[in-house]
Order: structure tokens, then C-alpha cells, then sequence
């Protein structure tokens, strides 16, 4: 892992990357939602020269480089029961490997259905109007690496909003290290969203 990249996709914690940049000394690039996307993405590092031995989701599916990125899990299975294995002898567990490891305080997600057939079009622009607005609001970052959507660094957080690729809906994540600030968030992007007629803002509710 030392000096290796990790793709995972667009929804991934400020806590992981920090355990994987400062405590791994490895490397993250936050890529797109997707099994075959995180795949390809770190298979695309490799062949350019940049090592990266793991393509992983949010949910835990994950393909190593050493198993040549199969859908494979038996072997990742067999790699955690081997590694578990090793802490036993040593009267140590999965949680000593990620005690440092930090979980925000609030994590929401709210899904803003589009009330069109033809909505990609409009879901892309109302994420381009949400980037110009957050790059005039104080307080709020544009985060340079952005792949799907658009991610927006807060104070103790951040907040992500992107368009699904088959559904007619805007899935919007928060997260904090503070519980409350991401409602608060929320509340201003219902009302920013809420020029937007063609959107349904039920879920904020």
C-alpha cells in the first residue's frame, strides 16, 4: 500500500482518505460510482505507470491488481480470513488496524427525483448552476477533483450532488464532523434547488 493509489468512488469520507494518505502513506483518487469504473479507473493508473493495487466501492466490493481486478470475492474472503489470522497471533483485531481510522458525526442522503424522461440534460445543468454558486459562497469549496458531480468542501465537511446515470434523479450526500450542519446545508440547497421547477424536493422533508 505504501506509496500505491486507491480508487474508490465519489462518495468516500474525508476520514478515509486521511487513513489512507497519512496513516498508509498510500495514495486516494476518488473516481466515479460503479464496480466496472473504480476497475477500469485503477487498471488505466497501472498501465500509465502508477501503482495502484485496490479498486474499491463504498459498500466493500473491491478488486486487488495482485488478483488482476476479477470480480473475485473468494480470494479478497481468503486474503481477510488470512489476515485475521495473523492479528489472532498477535491478540490483535480489525479494529486495531483502523483505530485511527475517523467516521463523520452526520452522514444524509436525500434523493431529488427529476420530473422529466429526457433529464440528463437538465441534471447536468443544475449542477453546473450549483458549482457557480458554491464558488461565490463563502465557505464553501469546489473540490478540484471532481469526476461525477460536483463535490463541495465545507467547514467539517462536505456535500456531493451528481446525477444518477439511468434514473431520472439528483442523489445528494452530506456528511460532517459537527451533527446538525449538514441539515443546515440542506436547507439552503432546497432553497437554491427550489428554482429549479422541474425538480421534486419532496424528499428534504
Amino acid at each position: 500500500m505504501q506509496g500505491g493509489t486507491v480508487v474508490t468512488d465519489s462518495l468516500t469520507s474525508d476520514g478515509l482518505r486521511a487513513f489512507i494518505e497519512k496513516d498508509l502513506g498510500g495514495k486516494q483518487l476518488r473516481f466515479k460510482r460503479g464496480y466496472k469504473n473504480v476497475i477500469d479507473k485503477s487498471i488505466e493508473l497501472n498501465n500509465g505507470g502508477i501503482n495502484s493495487p485496490l479498486a474499491i466501492e463504498t459498500s466493500g466490493h473491491a478488486a486487488l491488481k495482485e488478483n488482476y481486478f476479477l470480480d473475485d470475492g473468494a480470494f479478497l474472503a481468503t486474503k481477510i480470513v488470512i489476515l485475521l489470522a495473523k492479528l489472532n497471533k498477535q491478540d490483535k483485531s480489525v479494529d486495531d488496524l483502523i483505530k485511527n481510522l475517523k467516521e463523520p458525526a452526520e452522514s444524509i442522503e436525500i434523493r431529488v427525483p427529476i420530473l422529466l424522461d429526457d433529464f440528463k440534460e437538465y441534471g447536468e445543468n443544475v449542477i453546473a448552476e450549483l458549482t457557480k454558486y458554491a464558488e461565490k459562497r463563502d465557505g464553501w469549496q469546489v473540490e478540484k477533483e471532481n469526476y461525477e458531480g460536483v463535490r463541495i468542501n465545507v467547514d467539517g465537511g462536505w456535500f456531493l450532488l451528481r446525477l444518477s446515470v439511468h434514473d431520472p434523479i439528483l442523489p445528494l450526500n452530506l456528511e460532517n464532523d459537527t451533527t446538525g450542519v449538514s441539515t443546515e446545508i440542506a436547507k439552503e440547497l432546497k432553497e437554491f434547488l427550489s428554482s429549479f421547477d422541474k425538480l421534486d424536493l419532496k424528499n428534504f422533508d
